[in-house]
This record gives C-alpha cells, structure tokens and sequence, in this order.
C-alpha cells in the first residue's frame, strides 16, 4: 500500500529520523517520568517543556481495536481501500497508542488483542513510517 510521504517537524523529527533507522521511539518527560505520543513541545502532564528526551521502545504491541477504512480521502490510499486501520497498544506502556494498517490481515478478519511488532516501510518520499504486524 503506497503511503503519503511524512515530512517531519521540529518536534517529530527525532521520531521520524529513529523510523528511518529502524527504531521506535517516544518523548518522554524525565521530569514526571511519562510518555506521550504524539510529540509535544512541552510534557501534556507536568508542563516541562525543558526535560523531555526519546526513549526506545521494545517495538512490541497488542491490537486494541480496527475499524475498516472504504473511503478514505487520501488519493494515495484510495486503491487499496478497503483497508483495516488498527489501534496498536504498545507492551511499554499500554497508554501509547497508535494507528496502523496490519500487513498481511484480510479486510475485517481483525484479531482483536493478538501480539504485535513493529517494522517501518518506506513512504511515498522515502520517509519510513512505523506499520505493525501480527506475531505468534
């Protein structure tokens, strides 16, 4: 499925220059000692715009939920449609979630809290993105 190219910001390029190199990281706030995602400029609990650094993560997940994209406004997307879009609860801290297509999972055939990994593919301008897989 051919992706929208990513092009970062101030505050998500640490993210995407980790996608690129295989990694998956996440701000986290030193000062209350929290994850967020999506990156922020400052901590969404505690305020502290000054002690927030990336953590790696284990890459590894469970499917929360999907729900079946059929017509989606993202040219890029539209022939692949329809699609499973799926909210992937990370092992590390289940609070993090994000979204993603799952390689290789018939439309609506879902399993609702299998275990997950991460891998990254390319986008549409050479940006990787994390996508997530079933395992096990």
């Amino acid at each position: 499925m051919a992706k929208q190219g990513v092009v970062p910001d101030e505050f998500t390029k640490p993210f995407w220059d980790a996608a690129n190199e295989g990694r998956l990281v996440i701000q986290n706030c030193t000062a209350c000692d929290r994850l967020q995602h999506p990156p922020q400029p400052s901590c969404d609990a505690c305020g502290s715009a000054d002690r927030l650094e990336w953590k790696e993560m284990s890459g590894r997940g469970k499917i929360y939920n999907y729900g079946v994209v059929y017509d989606c406004p993202i040219r890029l997307l539209q022939d692949d449609q329809p699609f499973n879009a799926a909210v992937i609860m990370l092992d590390d801290d289940p609070e993090i979630q994000m979204y993603s297509h799952l390689l290789g999972v018939p439309v609506d055939d879902v399993p609702v809290g299998a275990n997950v990994e991460v891998t990254f593919e390319a986008t549409a301008n050479g940006q990787k993105v994390p996508e997530w897989r079933v395992i096990g």
